[in-house]
């Protein structure tokens, strides 16, 4: 995925670019267009056959949201669902000036779903995809700044986009443009580090917090923003802190009779508080190093989704799992564990115990590639299974591509 966005090598992108300054790749330096993962013929049909509901749809006028029932409506007998797109509506109000969002492609547009796994790889962080459609002449949203990093594939049409440097530096999830409307007013008033039309095949990445605004110009513009949220420092500092609380001490009250409108008091206490957290920190950083980690992993499970299951082929799979080729399913956190006579496997949302014989198996399926019941380490094939028939109706391994 990342090759296809940026024109430079991956390390000069990791050290020079990414979470620092943006950078335009013009089509003739990248591989190919985009035209693959949204077209404006994929446009029409994501709107008018596809079945699109709110939140998964918004439009824009001049730096203004629409009201829902500009564009929202119910889809007659048997779908009378009133948050549904209604694509006449929506004619109306593209052909007044309106922006139109398609947000959370990559659960619902299977281009845009291959995509974004393949930027999850790529990246390591959560990754989401939203399209943006542009009438001429026209722009959706005043200049701001977003709290992802944010790789723009311009798609069809051409857009004029102007770039200023940051009003407030790697802004968090907490910290939205909002916080700083003068800022940026008088940001925009400076002269840009960027000032470009992107064309057809021409991307730009922009880390978080970079001040934008963007124009359609003589014809619709269609581009994907791919946004990444990255996980950062106080991310990390946080699951460490939360981790805190697995400690007894630091869930005992403080004292009876504090005054929090005493400001020594509470200088005080803060003060003690804080020696005590350094002090564990410190003596405990191996074990409150590991449960960090574990949070951020399920954290970033949440946040991912593994490859949708399809539901009907992974069962007719388990009904011949003695043959079937089968694969980890991909994205799917897991984490195995030996304990005693039994082996575990902690996933995001339970934890499955096997036999320990079954352990050199379950280890191979969640690290190696496809394999079938006769490959299996540990197992007779009457007993590999058995393993793999429930975790295909577990959803945790799904049937190979090269079955």
């Amino acid at each position: 995925m990342l090759s296809r966005c940026i024109a430079t090598d991956r390390h000069t992108f990791a050290t020079e670019h990414w979470g620092r300054r943006p950078l335009l790749s013009r089509s003739e330096t990248l591989p190919r267009d985009f035209v693959d993962l949204l077209s404006p013929d994929m446009v029409d049909e994501l709107l008018a056959e596809r079945g699109v509901r709110a939140p998964f749809i918004r439009l824009g006028r001049d730096g203004d949201l629409l009201a829902r029932d500009c564009y929202l409506g119910p889809a007659g007998f048997g779908a009378e669902m009133g948050d549904q797109v209604d694509s006449a509506k929506v004619l109306g109000e593209f052909a007044s000036g309106a922006t139109l969002v398609l947000q959370g492609l990559h659960r619902l547009w299977p281009p845009l779903i291959d995509f974004v796994r393949q930027a999850v790889d790529d990246l390591g962080h959560p990754v989401q995809a939203n399209a943006y459609i542009t009438p001429p002449g026209n722009r959706g949203f005043d200049p701001h700044y977003d709290i992802h990093d944010v790789f723009v594939l311009q798609t069809s049409g051409h857009k004029r986009w102007v770039v200023h440097e940051p009003v407030h530096t790697h802004p968090l999830p907490s910290q939205p443009w909002t916080d700083h409307r003068a800022a940026i007013t008088a940001r925009v008033a400076e002269d840009p580090v960027i000032d470009t039309v992107l064309n057809p095949g021409d991307a730009l990445y922009l880390p978080r917090g970079w001040v934008h605004s963007a124009q359609a110009m003589d014809m619709t513009s269609i581009h994907l923003t791919i946004g990444v949220s990255a996980v950062t420092g106080f991310d990390v500092a946080r699951a460490v802190i939360d981790q805190l609380a697995t400690v007894e001490a630091f869930r005992e009250s403080l004292p009876l009779g504090l005054d929090p409108t005493d400001q020594d008091e509470m200088l005080a206490t803060v003060t003690k508080v804080m020696a005590e957290v350094v002090g564990t920190l410190r003596d405990d950083a191996a074990a409150l190093s590991g449960g960090a980690a574990a949070r951020l992993a399920r954290r970033h499970a949440e946040r991912t989704r593994p490859v949708a299951v399809r539901p009907l082929a992974s069962l007719a799979a388990s009904e011949s799992a003695g043959t079937t080729r089968v694969q980890w399913r991909h994205g799917l956190v897991g984490t195995v564990e030996d304990s005693g006579d039994r082996v575990l496997l902690r996933l995001p949302d339970r934890v499955m115990t096997f036999p320990a014989s079954c352990a050199p198996a379950v280890h191979a399926l969640r690290t190696g590639g496809s394999t079938d019941a006769g490959s299996l380490p540990g197992l007779d094939r009457a007993d590999a299974t058995v393993l793999i028939r429930r975790l295909l109706r577990e959803a945790v391994v799904v049937p190979a591509a090269d079955r």
